[in-house]
């Protein structure tokens, strides 16, 4: 019974626009600041894995982490900010043009299997930016 009702909670939970974007917000900041340590962590394996520079990594993993700090800031309060909202969702379509841009153009050197990483990375947060545009929809 439990696990029969747990997909309903979860649409129950994600049915106001008020829900929806807070826990697209604190999922956002949760995965991108996860992301974020990881890179600072791991430059020099995700070097020679990815085949991203270890600096580029550096500075994308000190970015990230800033990141996931202010989308888990937007996502705090008990009412959102639709601006400081949209504003997340926005930075997100862009990192998903850049990542995109970056493997089409070849620019960061990837490897493929840095190029596959980076796909799924700007499939991944663009899936957010959707949450996110959904949930301010649902708000207004």
């Amino acid at each position: 019974m439990t696990a029969a009702t747990a997909p309903s909670r979860l649409s129950a939970l994600l049915a106001s626009g008020e829900n929806l974007l807070r826990v697209s917000l604190r999922l956002d900041a949760v995965v991108t600041g996860a992301n974020g340590l990881a890179y600072l962590a791991l430059a020099q394996p995700l070097e020679r894995l990815l085949g991203l520079d270890a600096t580029i990594g550096l500075a994308i993993g000190a970015f990230l982490t800033a990141y996931g700090l202010a989308v888990a800031l937007v996502g705090r309060p008990a009412t959102i900010n639709r601006t400081a909202a949209a504003a997340v969702a926005i930075g997100n379509l862009t990192w998903v043009l850049a990542s995109l841009v970056a493997v089409a153009t070849g620019i960061l050197g990837l490897t493929t299997v840095g190029s596959v990483w980076a796909v799924l990375q700007a499939i991944t947060v663009g899936a957010f930016a959707a949450l996110q545009y959904l949930g301010l929809r649902r708000t207004r």
